[in-house]
């Protein structure tokens, strides 16, 4: 009596429908309130492909005057790194160590500081005892300070020079001071670039030190590297402008700003022309679109749902009006949080559809059934909201409890998934809200009551009703053969729950089967990690051969034999830059200088580690950026000879290295095969150019170093070692299927001769990288690369996964966490509304039912098991626990009336089968437009909607069998566990009475 009584006080007190209902216009007032608010809110949310990650890097570039690799690693690259892995909130530090120059890179924890650490970072190399004559810069990285856009400057008239002219006085000025635009870079020419600031932007305030620094990168003295570059647009040469847009700034903002300031400047401008090279917001507007496109497809699939099965226009539209007043609600938290309308955010309104129009169609669905029982409209909204207000509130809160750890899982995932699980959470209360209060209110309004009484499930009200459909046209035919397929189906649903209740372990074994059928095809799906995005776009990325640079001595005698041949002008002994003197030497004695020089400046040849300040920096950097240029030539060649080409951006010079050098290959959009099967053509048709390596790569959101998916890092202490299994390991994945562009650093690495050293969190190491083929997924190649990489490794050395595939496994490893958090707090809350562990065991038993239906319809689809597929399957224990928990607690109020426990289970069947069939429909239904893959950025939407498609479709058909089993099954166990207790108890009590 005390715990029914206790339920009893629960329900009421969870009962705001009847303080809604009393207040009706207050309520209705409110609601108007949240949908202005609402409105003003969605209108200032930004559009964006991911949410806003910041990774927080900080690089020191360390110069010292040394000649050997393994010399400055000592003396220099080991001192830094000594003084700096203590320090706090770093995450991983790797570094790169050349003769006579060092770069480390510290990757700091998620919600570090940037600046902070980049000032602590200064400050404790300043303690360092370095060797004299090291200088050292230390360079603060925010990774969200990213390239938005990018226009060529061509003109028919003017060359490169006067080109360049025109944007460093007229372009780059504008550009730069627009909202949001950090910076503007003028490249190409074979000039150092040049930089606009914005006189806005916290960069300005360095402004001295950067124009300083500019100055120095200008002197032929100085330590600091520099690179010219060279710009080439559809196999010929021009200039191009980089727009790089703050970090907190929204990239869509920023293009159109400056789309509309080319479009003024081209008025002001006839002579040039301003053509876009490189931008991601058309991608990300297309993206978006298809997105919005699909939630809206979605929410009229639902409340189509709704109608044929309602078949009364005033129910159907207040259900559908939930959706969107929860929508404008979310909307709300959501620019509270600041927000975007990205994919991740999209994809969580796109499936919370099915659940906030759950609690609108379980509450709706109930008060009509009280209607037509002959109830008032306010009597019935009463008895009904009254009836489930609890179980409404508790399952509502069990799917927060999912999705909230999801929202709070911390580092660089848990940045990705934080607006995705708060967004959920928001929506779903958001939706409680709405089904509790304004749906009672308008039920109130606009349901009427209707004669004659209900017997079997809805057979009489669709007596009732169906005369007033007939001759309605397609919708009245089309809710005829629904009504009567239901007709059909709940008899014989309510024989089949009879029949499994007499055969519980035939059921129970059916499901154990299942359950054990879905994990065994895990193995069988493709193992992913975030699905590759088909933009139409790619790059191309090549190294040429760099000569070998000389040493301080020997660059010191080459310069005494130059100068000892006379015909130059040299003002100081100290210089390290010659030029040859027009006033005293013709053009043929040039001729004749440059072969006398050749033998000594072949021998030794020039290397990456020379641009230090021993070399000639600009004379030798225009040579090889020539040189390199004629690479890009070669390629640009091959690659516009593809009719799926719309354009080629390539840039010469990147990353500090004028050997190196990108295409940036843009496809058009009505081509025949998609951007990978171009891909896979275009490694086979580039040209195989003697010394030099290239590699196709998919273009990065966020720009990094080494942007191959597939990376492995090899540990050890022997640098020879380390280089001779690389280049083993290198040989061997060559030949695996799928992993192409492989590449491996330190293979060169001799004991006489040590070009490069790395080093990974203080330790040596090398890398060996790999991009995918068509149809081959991460998790799939990374597991091929360890099972290689372990047959090859030799004592001393070990391996550790790296890039996207070190990054995948710790996602698989944090979402296993992440799952069982969420579980436990869900059931923690189902104990709420029960107050006893036996229903929250029987939700618990019941999830597993959805992983047969998931895994196949991934197996069909061939869709990635992987990061995204993860989330929907987490979204399905949501739904899951929503259906039981519909189910236990009406067999519990109907026992409580005096049915028996299988009478109550068998009219629970009949009467809750249609909320569950309507919710589960509307879910599927509301999913399938995510799960055709339809649009761009459909790779990312289509495994997770195939997962909860699947997965729903096995799960509700089983469930509503297996959850009443397993209810009455669990209670016989309780109960005779507590029986055999007590009567083991009675017994001992008469054996102590006897003595």
């Amino acid at each position: 009596m005390v715990k029914l009584s206790f339920l009893k006080v629960l329900r009421e007190r969870f009962n705001i429908s009847r303080l809604a209902i009393k207040y009706s216009r207050v309520t209705i007032s409110f609601w108007i309130a949240m949908v202005v608010a609402g409105l003003l809110a969605f209108s200032s949310l930004k559009y964006a492909l991911f949410p806003d990650i910041t990774f927080p890097v900080v690089v020191v570039n360390a110069q010292v005057p040394l000649e050997t690799a393994v010399e400055t690693e000592q003396k220099l690259t080991q001192r830094i790194e000594e003084r700096l892995l203590p320090l706090a909130g770093l995450d991983q530090m790797v570094s790169s160590t050349y003769p006579g120059r060092t770069v480390v890179t510290l990757y700091f924890h998620v919600g570090t500081d940037l600046n902070s650490s980049s000032r602590e970072v200064e400050k404790t190399l300043w303690q360092i005892a370095i060797p004299e004559g090291a200088t050292f810069e230390v360079i603060p990285f925010n990774l969200n300070e990213s390239s938005a856009v990018s226009y060529t400057i061509k003109s028919d008239t003017k060359d490169l020079k006067e080109l360049a002219d025109i944007a460093k006085t007229s372009i780059l000025p504008e550009i730069a001071q627009l909202p949001g635009v950090l910076k503007v870079n003028l490249l190409g020419g074979g000039e150092t670039t040049f930089t606009a600031l914005n006189s806005g932007s916290e960069l300005t305030k360095q402004a001295p030190e950067i124009i300083k620094e500019e100055q120095q990168r200008d002197n032929p003295e100085s330590p600091i590297p520099v690179t010219p570059t060279r710009i080439r647009f559809n196999g010929k040469e021009a200039l191009a402008f980089q727009v790089i847009k703050g970090g907190d700034a929204n990239t869509l903002d920023v293009v159109s700003r400056v789309e509309e300031a080319v479009q003024r400047l081209q008025g002001s401008l006839p002579e040039v022309q301003l053509v876009l090279a490189v931008t991601q917001a058309n991608y990300i507007r297309e993206a978006t679109q298809s997105t919005i496109d699909g939630l809206l497809l979605a929410i009229v699939l639902a409340v189509l749902v709704i109608f044929t099965f309602l078949r009364n226009w005033r129910a159907t539209l207040i259900t559908a009006l939930a959706i969107p007043i929860s929508l404008l609600g979310t909307a709300i938290v959501m620019a509270i949080y600041g927000f975007n309308l990205e994919t991740i955010t999209l994809l969580a309104l796109a499936l919370v559809i099915g659940i906030i129009i759950d609690d609108a169609i379980v509450e709706v669905e109930n008060i009509s059934r009280h209607l037509e029982a002959g109830e008032s409209p306010r009597q019935a909204a009463l008895s009904a909201t009254n009836e489930i207000g609890l179980t409404v509130s508790a399952s509502t809160l069990t799917i927060v409890a999912v999705f909230l750890p999801v929202g709070l899982m911390g580092g660089n995932l848990g940045q990705f998934f934080k607006p995705f699980g708060l967004t959920v959470s928001a929506a779903v209360l958001t939706s409680l809200l709405v089904a509790r209060t304004l749906c009672p209110v308008l039920a109130v309004y606009w349901l009427k009551p209707r004669q004659g009484s209900r017997e079997q499930g809805i057979g009489n009200r669709e007596q009732v009703t169906g005369r007033r459909e007939q001759g309605t046209g397609n919708r009245a035919r089309l809710s005829r053969v629904v009504f009567d397929f239901w007709l059909r189906f709940n008899p014989n649903y309510r024989d089949l729950l009879r029949w499994s209740l007499g055969h519980r372990k035939f059921v129970v074994g059916l499901a154990v089967l299942s359950f054990v059928a879905g994990i065994s095809l895990i193995p069988l799906i493709p193992q992913g990690f975030i699905p590759t995005l088909d933009r139409g776009e790619f790059m191309i990325t090549y190294t040429a051969p760099l000569p070998q640079m000389p040493s301080a001595s020997q660059f010191g005698d080459l310069i005494d034999k130059i100068l000892n041949l006379g015909g130059f002008d040299s003002n100081s002994e100290e210089s390290k830059s010659l030029s040859l003197s027009n006033s005293n030497t013709n053009s043929d004695t040039n001729s004749d200088l440059r072969e006398q020089l050749k033998p000594q400046l072949s021998k030794p040849k020039l290397s990456k580690s020379g641009f230090n300040g021993l070399f000639p920096i600009k004379s030798g950097m225009q040579l090889l950026l020539k040189q390199s240029e004629q690479v890009a030539k070669q390629l640009e060649e091959a690659v516009l000879a593809f009719p799926e080409v719309e354009s080629v951006y390539t840039v010469v010079g990147v990353q500090g290295d004028p050997n190196k050098g990108n295409l940036q290959v843009k496809l058009k959009g009505n081509r025949q095969y998609t951007t990978a099967q171009v891909q896979e053509k275009m490694r086979a048709a580039l040209p195989k150019i003697s010394g030099v390596t290239n590699s196709v790569e998919d273009i990065q959101f966020i720009e990094l170093p080494t942007q191959k998916p597939v990376q492995v890092a090899l540990l050890g202490d022997d640098l020879e070692v380390l280089g001779n299994t690389a280049a083993d390991l290198k040989t061997r994945i060559e030949r695996l299927p799928g992993l192409v562009d492989v590449e491996a650093t330190g293979q060169n690495n001799r004991s006489n001769r040590i070009t490069e050293i790395e080093h990974v969190n203080g330790q040596r190491g090398v890398y060996v990288r790999a991009s995918l083929n068509q149809g081959h997924r991460l998790g799939d190649a990374t597991e091929e690369v360890v099972k290689v990489a372990k047959m090859v490794l030799p004592d001393g050395v070990r391996l550790q996964l790296w890039g996207d595939s070190a990054l995948s496994s710790h996602v698989l490893g944090s979402f296993a966490g992440t799952l069982t958090l969420s579980v436990t707090c869900m059931l923690l809350v189902l104990i709420l509304p029960f107050g006893r562990l036996l229903e929250p065991m029987v939700v618990g038993l019941s999830l597993p039912l959805s992983i047969v239906g998931a895994m196949l319809a991934l197996l069909i689809t061939q869709s990635d098991f992987g990061m995204i597929s993860l989330i929907g399957l987490i979204f399905l224990l949501g739904l899951l626990d929503k259906n039981a928990l519909l189910l236990m607690d009406y067999v519990n109020q109907l026992r409580r009336a005096g049915l028996s426990r299988t009478e109550a289970i068998l009219e629970t069947g009949v009467v809750r089968l249609r909320p569950i069939i309507m919710t589960t429909a509307s879910t599927i239904l509301g999913m399938l437009p995510l799960a055709l893959g339809f649009g761009a950025g459909a790779e990312l939407r289509q495994p997770m909607a195939v997962a909860i498609i699947g997965g729903l479709l096995t799960s509700t058909l089983l469930s509503l069998i297996v959850v009443p089993v397993l209810y009455t099954l669990l209670e016989d166990c309780w109960l005779g566990l507590f029986s055999g207790i007590a009567l083991r108890a009675s017994q001992k009590s008469e054996v102590r009475s006897q003595k």
